[in-house]
């Protein structure tokens, strides 16, 4: 079974939760530990991958220990052409549509495309739209933000790129945002494309993960809250909000 059909599995008939862990915030083993309390927990998948402070190495070394600590997919969410892992089981190919810089948009999928073929990593494209606040993925993506009551924008850029033919669309608020994309925003672009809809950044409640998945998330991703969340019940909470 690819990944892409894992994931299809899993939300024909619900929502899912997948767990992004940077391997810049914590080592390996670390990533492991926290990555066994989110299986514990309920998560169906896990990301690797980060704004900053990422390398094809530390990205290798974090897919080899939560694969052996929970034998769940492993998702590379690209930084760049820089870093690449062949140890993850798939990979986002992704593009940062609203980025200002056609680095981000194009150029470096192109850039590292041919290498991406020939490690045989499985690839699913995905249209990545940064709204606002944004945070450190809006900075470093160079993100003409979407606002957060710009729903026609969203909208336009969602639908875009399923008419293009990407596989997945991804509506981020950034990690750590103060606010998760609205359940306005997720139901009219939800209402308008037939792709799997990804949420994330911001949720870090139980209350959050249920807005949002009600609202027609297919998958919601935490990333910033399980990195800090020292209270096992509250992560169980969250994670089990975020699936039906």
């Amino acid at each position: 079974m690819t990944v892409k059909e894992y994931i299809m599995e899993r939300i024909e008939n619900g929502s899912m939760h997948m767990t992004l862990l940077d391997p810049d915030k914590q080592s390996a083993e670390e990533a492991a530990k926290i990555a066994i309390k989110c299986k514990d927990a309920g998560t169906d998948a896990f990301m690797i991958g980060g704004s900053t402070g990422i390398t094809s190495e530390n990205l290798d070394a974090t897919a080899v220990a939560i694969r052996e600590a929970t034998g769940l997919p492993i998702i590379y969410f690209p930084a760049g052409p820089h870093a690449i892992p062949t140890k993850a089981d798939a990979m986002f190919y992704m593009s940062l549509v609203n980025s200002k810089n056609l680095d981000m948009v194009i150029r470096s999928q192109a850039m590292a495309s041919r290498y991406v073929k020939k490690i045989g990593v499985e690839t699913m494209s995905m249209a990545y739209i940064v709204c606002e606040p944004g945070m450190k993925v809006g900075e470093v993506g160079q993100a003409d933000l979407v606002k957060r009551d710009d729903i026609d924008t969203a909208i336009g850029y969602a639908l875009g790129c399923e008419m293009m033919g990407m596989e997945f669309v991804y509506l981020e608020a950034g990690s750590g945002a103060d606010e998760p994309i609205s359940p306005e925003m997720i139901k009219a672009v939800k209402d308008e494309i037939s792709v799997p809809l990804i949420i994330g950044g911001g949720i870090s409640t139980p209350e959050a993960a249920v807005t949002a998945k009600l609202a027609g998330a297919d998958i919601i991703v935490t990333g910033t809250f399980v990195e800090r969340c020292i209270d096992e019940h509250m992560l169980r909470n969250v994670i089990a909000a975020s699936k039906n």
